[in-house]
C-alpha cells in the first residue's frame, strides 16, 4: 500500500466527520475475529490509556495478571473483560462482555464477543445492535476460516461500517508488507457483503500502538489511530434520514384525560402536528404532543425514548407501529428472511415457535428451509434443518399479520427472534428480507352452513381424540373400541390412524424428527376440517413431541382432548406387535420412538390410560365416560 493511498478501502459519506463531535451519538462498537487475535486486549488496553480504570481495578488487575495473565510480567489487560471465571482460566471469551465509556469527544457502548466457533451465537448476539465492527486479526497468522465467518455474520446482520484491526504487529516488526497483504486479501474478500467502509489499521494492542495516538513504530501508516478513527464516525444520523418507525411498547392511561403510546423510535425523526398511521390497520391520525420525563419535545428522532399522544382515538395496542402515512412499513404473513440458529436443538421446519418482532409476539412457523448458508464461503447448500450457530434462507408463516421492513432497509423493523414455545428459549435471530407474495390472491370463503349448524344436526359437539403414546401402548386397540362405542351411541365419528395415514397423505414423510413435525401438523390441518362438519375425530398417533401436541391444542381451542396411553417401555417392548421393537433394537429399523427416538410423554394430559394396569375396554369406557361427563355427546 503506498504512502498516498487513503486508510479507508472503501468510503461513502456514511462515516464522515462531524462539525461538532460532542453531538454525535454514543457508538455501538462490536469487537470479533477468531480467538486470541486479541480483542479483550484491544478494549482493556484503551481504557486505560484513556484513564478510564479506577486504582482499586488496576490493583485487582495487577493481581489477576499474575495468576491468569498471559503476558509474564505485564499487566495482561485482557483480564478486565474476561469476567467469567472460567475465561480465565481459559484464556478465551466465552460470554458477550459490554463496557462503558466515554472521552471529552464522545461514549462508547462496546460489545466484546467470544471467537469461539461454537459460540457463534454469542457473537451474532453483540453484533445485532452494533453500528461498527472491529474485526481484528492476527497478523502472524493472517486471514482465518473464523475470520471470515465474522465478517460475513456483520455483513448479514448489517453493520456496514468495519475497522480491520491487524493486531499483534510488534510480532511481526511492524513489517508493512505484512499489513498490506493482509488488507488487500481482506478487501477482496469482502467484495460482495456490501460494507459502507473498511478502514485498516496496524496495531499492538498490548503495547498501545495506533490505538489512542499514532505509533512511531509505523511511519509509513498515514491513517488515523483506532480512537481517533471512532471518534469522527457519524452513523447515528444514518437512521434520522430512514422514514419514520416507532414500535409501540406500551399504551400508558393513567386517566381518563390521558392516553399516550410508549416507545423507541426505531427510525426517522416526528414532531407535533405530523400525520402519522397505524401500519397494519392504516387508520391515520396527527401527533399532539411528544412527551417526557423531562417535558414535552418540539422533534424527536431515532434512539429517543418518548410518549406520544394523537389527536384522534385509534384502536392502538402494544405490538403496533406507527408509521408515515405515506411511507407505511409492508405488512404481511408470510416472507422470505435468513436466520442464525441459536438453539442446540435443531431447526424443524413444520414445528410452531414464537416470533418476537418489536413488541409483538405471534405464533410463527417455519414453512421451508431454502438452504444453508456456508458462512465461511456464502456457499449455499441444500439442507433440511439447521443445527447451533448455522445460517440459513427460509420462508415463514405468522398467525396474523405483522409490520416490517426489509432488514436490509431498517434493522430495528426488520430483525425478530424465534423463541422455542416449550423451553423459551431464543431458538432462532432472524432477518426479513421480502414478504412473500404467493398468498395475496387467496381469501377466506365465507359459507353458510356453519359447524354448529352441522354439530347440532348430529345432536353433538365436535372434538379431537388424540391418542398418544409409545408404539405398542394399545392406542389404536383402544380408539377403535371407543369408536365403536361412539356408532352405537349413534355419534358420528371419523378414526384417522398412524400407519394408515401413511399409505396415502403422508407416504411421502419419513421418521426423521423434520417429518414427524410434518407428519403431525398435516393430521393436525385434517382433523381440524372434519372438526368443521361437525364430527368427532379420533386421531392415533405416536405423535412423540410435545411441542407439537401443543400446537394442536391452539388449533382447535377448547376441542383437543389429549389422552395419554401410559404404558411403561418395558411393557411395549414385551408385546411388541408388530415386531418393531425387535428390528429397532438390532439396528434394522432407525428413528425408532423409545429405541433411538425420544418420546416426550404429555405433562398434564386430558386423560391418562395406565394400560399396563387396567384392560382395554376399561380404557375405552374411561374415554366415553370423560366425554359425557364433558357433554359433549
Amino acid at each position: 500500500m503506498s504512502s498516498e493511498r487513503p486508510a479507508a478501502l472503501l468510503e461513502t459519506s456514511g462515516a464522515s466527520a462531524s462539525s461538532d463531535p460532542r453531538l454525535l451519538p454514543a457508538l455501538r462498537i462490536l469487537t470479533c475475529g477468531s480467538v486470541d487475535d486479541g480483542k479483550s486486549t484491544l478494549i482493556g488496553r484503551m481504557l486505560y490509556e484513556n484513564r478510564l480504570i479506577f486504582e482499586d481495578q488496576l490493583s485487582a488487575l495487577a493481581r489477576d495478571s499474575q495468576k491468569h495473565g498471559t503476558v509474564g510480567d505485564d499487566i495482561d489487560y485482557a483480564l478486565l473483560l474476561d469476567g467469567l471465571e472460567a475465561e480465565r482460566e481459559q484464556g478465551i471469551t466465552i460470554d458477550v462482555a459490554y463496557r462503558y465509556f466515554s472521552t471529552p469527544k464522545r461514549s462508547f457502548i462496546v460489545a466484546d464477543t467470544p471467537g469461539h466457533e461454537q459460540y457463534t451465537r454469542n457473537m451474532a448476539t453483540g453484533a445485532s445492535n452494533a453500528d461498527v465492527a472491529v474485526i481484528l486479526v492476527d497478523a502472524r497468522k493472517g486471514l482465518l476460516r473464523q475470520t471470515f465467518r465474522h465478517s460475513i455474520i456483520v455483513s448479514l446482520l448489517g453493520i456496514r461500517h468495519v475497522i480491520l484491526a491487524v493486531n499483534k504487529m510488534d510480532l511481526v516488526g511492524f513489517d508493512r508488507a505484512v499489513f498490506e497483504d493482509i488488507t488487500s486479501k481482506f478487501a477482496a474478500f469482502a467484495k460482495p457483503l456490501g460494507y459502507k467502509t473498511i478502514t485498516p489499521i496496524p496495531i499492538s494492542a498490548r503495547f498501545g500502538d495506533n490505538l489512542s495516538s499514532k505509533s512511531g513504530r509505523t511511519p509509513w501508516f498515514d491513517g488515523s489511530d483506532m480512537l481517533g478513527t471512532l471518534e469522527s464516525m457519524n452513523i447515528g444520523s444514518e437512521r434520522d434520514t430512514l422514514p419514520f418507525r416507532f414500535p409501540v411498547q406500551w399504551v400508558n392511561r393513567p386517566h381518563l384525560d390521558f392516553r399516550g403510546f410508549c416507545g423507541t423510535i426505531a427510525s426517522g425523526t416526528i414532531r407535533p402536528n405530523d400525520e402519522i398511521a397505524v401500519a397494519r390497520s392504516g387508520r391515520s391520525s396527527r401527533v399532539e404532543r411528544i412527551v417526557t420525563m423531562d417535558g414535552d419535545l418540539d422533534v424527536a428522532r431515532s434512539g429517543d425514548a418518548v410518549t406520544l399522544t394523537l389527536a384522534d382515538e385509534l384502536d392502538i395496542a402494544r405490538g403496533d407501529v406507527l408509521a408515515a402515512p405515506k411511507d407505511r412499513p409492508q405488512v404481511a404473513d408470510q416472507f422470505g428472511a435468513r436466520i442464525i440458529w441459536m438453539s442446540s436443538d435443531p431447526l424443524l421446519p413444520g414445528r410452531s415457535y414464537l416470533m418476537k418482532a418489536g413488541a409483538q409476539i405471534v405464533p410463527c412457523s417455519v414453512t421451508e428451509l431454502k438452504h444453508r448458508v456456508d458462512v465461511s464461503t456464502l456457499a449455499e447448500h441444500a439442507a433440511k434443518t439447521l443445527s447451533l450457530n448455522e445460517v440459513g434462507f427460509c420462508n415463514l408463516a405468522t398467525s396474523t399479520p405483522i409490520a416490517f421492513d426489509p432488514y436490509a432497509d431498517n434493522r430495528d423493523t426488520g430483525a425478530f427472534i424465534l423463541i422455542d414455545r416449550f423451553t423459551n428459549e431464543t431458538a432462532a435471530a432472524g432477518m426479513i428480507s421480502f414478504a412473500l407474495r404467493r398468498a395475496a390472491n387467496i381469501h377466506h370463503q365465507d359459507i353458510t352452513i356453519t359447524k354448529s349448524e352441522r354439530a347440532q344436526i348430529k345432536h353433538q359437539t365436535p372434538a379431537i381424540l388424540w391418542f398418544t403414546g409409545l408404539s405398542g401402548a394399545g392406542k389404536s386397540t383402544i380408539a377403535n373400541m371407543v369408536e365403536t362405542r361412539l356408532h352405537a351411541l349413534g355419534a358420528h365419528t371419523v378414526l384417522l390412524d398412524g400407519d394408515n395415514v401413511r399409505h396415502g397423505l403422508n407416504k411421502d414423510l419419513g421418521f426423521t424428527d423434520a417429518d414427524r413435525v410434518e407428519n403431525i401438523r398435516r393430521i393436525g390441518e385434517v382433523a381440524k376440517l372434519m372438526t368443521e362438519a361437525g364430527l368427532i375425530v379420533l386421531c392415533s398417533f405416536i405423535s412423540p413431541f410435545r411441542a407439537e401436541r401443543r400446537m394442536l391444542r391452539e388449533m382447535a381451542p377448547g376441542e383437543f382432548i389429549e389422552i395419554f396411553v401410559d404404558t411403561p417401555l418395558d411393557v411395549c417392548v414385551a408385546r411388541d406387535p408388530k415386531g418393531l421393537y425387535k428390528r429397532a433394537l438390532a439396528g434394522q429399523i432407525k428413528n425408532f420412538t423409545g429405541v433411538d427416538q425420544p418420546y416426550e410423554a404429555p405433562e398434564r394430559p386430558d386423560i391418562r390410560l395406565l394400560t399396563a394396569q387396567e384392560s382395554a375396554d376399561v380404557s375405552a369406557q374411561r374415554v366415553i365416560d370423560e366425554l359425557r361427563t364433558r357433554k359433549l355427546l
